[in-house]
């Protein structure tokens, strides 16, 4: 599953994007864990001229505040062929979809005989930025009144280079070409959503990455080497 992805700077986002309005302001982001819950660059269905921030993990309305939102279920993925029945996901599917930026992510490879997988890192082959597909909901701590988008990535099955890397699960996160921005950000119908979301048939280059242990954070940090699968 999508858990670990890469993203582009702000410069780089106002460079290529430069019909939106970009309040997002990070620098480039190498490698982070959905696990962490950071905020991302997104742009939302409700508001298709911007380039905003959001905070990786879906809460839907029920939670209502931090501590519960910490606790919740895992909802940094949600599959596309269970999506419009489970019970976080099928409130916000229809309306509420959006776009995250990111130059890549990583997928793992189960390797026979090993315990620990292996690591690929997964990139356009001109490392162009790249936009996934996403479900989102507006999360309000009802305790601190704090308000901020929420989302979840959105996987398909694998296309063949990930069905060779993602080798035990054979999923991916669902890649939205340029071309379907617009369609994906404004369908309401169900079966042209279902429709969009298939998996990604472009061209797509990968690496081998090794895990490197950094005390200064909470989660694997990843260092390439170049070992295509």
């Amino acid at each position: 599953m999508c858990y670990h992805t890469s993203h582009p700077s702000e410069k780089e986002i106002r460079k290529k994007f430069k019909g939106l309005g970009v309040e997002y302001d990070q620098p480039e982001i190498h490698h982070v864990s959905g696990f962490a819950r950071p905020y991302l660059p997104v742009t939302l269905s409700n508001a298709q001229d911007k380039i905003i921030t959001a905070r990786w993990k879906l809460l839907p309305f029920w939670v209502k505040n931090e501590d519960e939102a910490k606790k919740y279920a895992n909802t940094l993925n949600a599959e596309s062929e269970s999506i419009f029945e489970k019970a976080s996901y099928k409130n916000y599917i229809t309306k509420q979809r959006g776009l995250l930026y990111v130059d890549g992510f990583y997928e793992p490879h189960k390797v026979k005989g090993q315990k620990e997988t292996e690591n690929y890192y997964i990139y356009k082959p001109n490392k162009e930025i790249f936009t996934l597909g996403i479900v989102y909901s507006q999360f309000t701590d009802q305790e601190t009144g704090e308000t901020y988008p929420t989302f979840s990535i959105i996987t398909t099955k694998a296309n063949p280079l990930l069905e060779e890397i993602h080798n035990e699960k054979k999923r991916m996160p669902l890649i939205v070409p340029e071309s379907s921005h617009e369609e994906w950000l404004n369908t309401n119908d169900k079966e042209d959503i279902k429709q969009l979301m298939i998996p990604y048939d472009g061209e797509l280059s990968s690496h081998q990455t090794v895990r490197v242990t950094d005390p200064r954070m909470t989660d694997t940090n990843f260092a390439s080497i170049q070992d295509k699968i």
